[in-house]
């Protein structure tokens, strides 16, 4: 392990399962995540290593075949696959919240049924708010769920699918008007409909279309993708929890701790990118010595590290209240908040470090480079974390004049 960003208080087993996943993180990630970004090509061979380590499950409790770990081991573990390849956290990021959700607000033939096959990684989840003229405004949805007899048909079309390919159950955010007045406030006429399909890509089932891979800068070799409701049918019994109306909350519980996880992505990438440059520095001569031995770079090593240590422990304490069973939207809206923007930071001055070589492809500081800015905008933006920090204080420190 190394110096930065090491936890204190593990338990034993917390350490071991650490260790396995930075194992397998040096020997299967990180010598093949560029050659495979390069080529947007889906980690097929990593995915299914994480299958067998039980990582798809590392949240689900015991008694549905899962490890039944607390959100700070599975935090520390996207810490460490991040530090891989970004985008293998993805993956599992988008799998976790929606087996998040079903643990915490799903009904019990809902969790019966699907959470055993998703900690074995047979049924792999996504998770659906955005859509195409939409992204933090969630109370301007227009996909909607309509009550027809036994069953509810979904209209809409939604966008940023992480794993919307790949996924075989997806939980989607609609409006459902059923017992909800006109004049409801948009976010108490919410509904979460588990939408089971085939994976791929085109019409996976009736009513339901996943066109191509959306192309993008960085985060390549996961899926993102569109999801097209057309009439899409599904079972009544497919309600996450049961009752409409509280889909809204329940993809808010998501959402919270996914801010840990892209913390921790942050925090993954930003070490990497440590990595990369305090190494470069110390073989790349200019004047007669290592560029490391010349106190500008010294500088920004010590900064880099100190933001490296500084997003870590903001990550480990956001995820250890939420643990607690406190509230942690604040200590969430500030972990990923800093998290990202520190990553974004330590991630430039390596590829600074790296000079010309750094705008190579050959080196892996380029790819770097264009991973960190999807954390600026993951799970919601810089300007939306500072709005729930902002309310979330004034109600801390209300004035009693």
């Amino acid at each position: 392990m190394t110096r930065l960003a090491q936890t204190a208080g593990l338990t034993d087993v917390q350490q071991e399962i650490l260790s396995t996943v930075r194992d397998f993180v040096d020997k299967e990630i990180i010598p093949v995540a560029t050659q495979l970004e390069h080529r947007d090509e889906y980690p097929t061979e990593i995915v299914e290593g994480l299958k067998e380590l039980g990582l798809f499950g590392l949240m689900i409790p015991e008694e549905y075949g899962g490890l039944g770990e607390s959100l700070l081991t599975y935090a520390l573990c996207v810490e460490e696959i991040a530090r891989g390849w970004m985008s293998v956290s993805g993956i599992i990021n988008t799998h976790f919240i929606v087996a998040y959700m079903l643990k915490q607000h799903g009904t019990q033939e809902q969790k019966d049924t699907f959470l055993p096959r998703m900690a074995l990684g047979e049924v792999r989840g996504a998770f659906s708010m955005s859509e195409p003229a939409l992204g933090s405004d969630v109370s301007a949805i227009t996909s909607k769920g309509v009550r027809d007899g036994e069953e509810y048909v979904l209209n809409g079309q939604k966008m940023w699918l992480t794993n919307g390919g790949t996924s075989s159950l997806v939980a989607v955010l609609c409006r459902s008007d059923e017992g909800h007045p006109e004049g409801t406030a948009p976010h108490k006429s919410m509904t979460t409909f588990l939408v089971e399909k085939e994976p791929g890509f085109g019409k996976v089932r009736p009513g339901l279309t996943i066109p191509g891979k959306i192309d993008k800068m960085g985060y390549k070799g996961v899926d993102t993708t569109e999801l097209i409701m057309d009439g899409l049918r599904i079972p009544a019994n497919r309600v996450l929890g049961g009752t409409t109306g509280r889909g809204f909350y329940q993809m808010m519980d998501g959402v919270e701790v996914g801010r840990v996880n892209v913390a921790a992505r942050g925090c993954g990438v930003a070490q990497r990118a440590f990595e990369l440059g305090v190494s470069y520095a110390q073989q790349r001569q200019t004047f007669g010595k290592p560029i490391a031995q010349h106190q500008a770079i010294q500088f920004k090593l010590a900064e880099m590290a100190t933001k490296v240590e500084a997003a870590h422990a903001m990550m480990v304490n956001a995820a250890r209240k939420k643990d607690s069973g406190e509230r942690n939207d604040l200590e969430a809206g500030m972990a990923k908040y800093l998290a990202s923007e520190y990553c974004k930071e330590v991630v430039e001055d390596a590829f600074r470090i790296h000079g010309g070589y750094g705008f190579s492809k050959e080196y892996e500081i380029e790819r770097l480079y264009r991973e960190a800015p999807m954390l600026l905008i993951g799970e919601g933006t810089a300007e939306i974390q500072k709005m729930i920090i902002g309310r979330r204080l004034l109600e801390e420190y209300r004035f009693q004049g």
